[in-house]
């Protein structure tokens, strides 16, 4: 079989629009995620009994569990058990939420608690309350150390918006499973919605190394 680049050509408004949509849910779920990750993150490093042991539970649950379960338990099983109703895609950004704010809360974690305690003992000392202190000393420093890992699960949290296609979200993989279910050119489709989603990654890697580089601890 001969590959026709004309199919890509003419499939690529098409896979377009499915990236738009890929990227505003990946952004979206890991901006959200971000959130999350440092809340549980901190409550597993400094946070009292409670709070750890609830933060402990949740990265356990979502860490144990596929993303594809967890967002068509959203989509599927959330309507007949509380009776609300989830869109599609609403589904998948709260699913990118929870799941990466798990991976990031070990993540911030442990950035936390790679920090010297001298450091915030003297930013106790010197009148500082703790949030100041995490805000002001602890935190910079945590962030530099957290963006290797943060920009590892930018990565895996962009191609894990490729499972959403079983709740029918327009992203790439589903536009480009429509275009094929028209034209029957497989290789060609396949094939560009593959070096699409290495352009994303390798972008974000790129852009992720820079930002790496300028706030690397000497």
């Amino acid at each position: 079989m001969e590959f026709d680049w004309s199919v890509i050509w003419t499939a690529l408004p098409d896979l377009i629009t499915g990236v738009k949509l890929t990227v505003f849910i990946a952004f979206v779920g890991l901006v959200g995620g971000f959130v999350v990750g440092v809340v549980a993150g901190m409550f597993r490093a400094y946070g009292p009994l409670a709070l750890n042991i609830a933060a402990q539970v949740y990265i356990e649950l979502i860490r144990g569990t596929p993303i594809v379960v967890q967002v068509m338990f959203l989509y599927f099983a959330l309507p007949l058990l509380a009776h609300l109703r989830i869109d599609g895609l609403s589904a998948a950004i709260i699913a990118i939420t929870v799941n990466s704010g798990a991976y990031l809360a070990e993540v911030v974690r442990g950035a936390l608690l790679s920090i010297p305690k001298g450091l915030m003992e003297a930013g106790l000392a010197m009148g500082l309350s703790m949030p100041r202190v995490l805000l002001k000393i602890v935190g910079p420093l945590a962030f530099r150390r957290l963006i290797p890992p943060l920009g590892n699960q930018c990565i895996v949290s962009l191609k894990d918006t490729s499972l959403f296609i079983v709740i029918g979200v327009g992203e790439l993989t589903r536009k480009g499973q429509e275009i094929i279910a028209g034209n029957f050119r497989a290789v060609e489709i396949w094939s560009a919605v593959a070096v699409i989603y290495l352009v994303l990654t390798g972008a974000m890697t790129l852009s992720l190394r820079v930002v790496e580089k300028r706030m690397r601890i000497l």
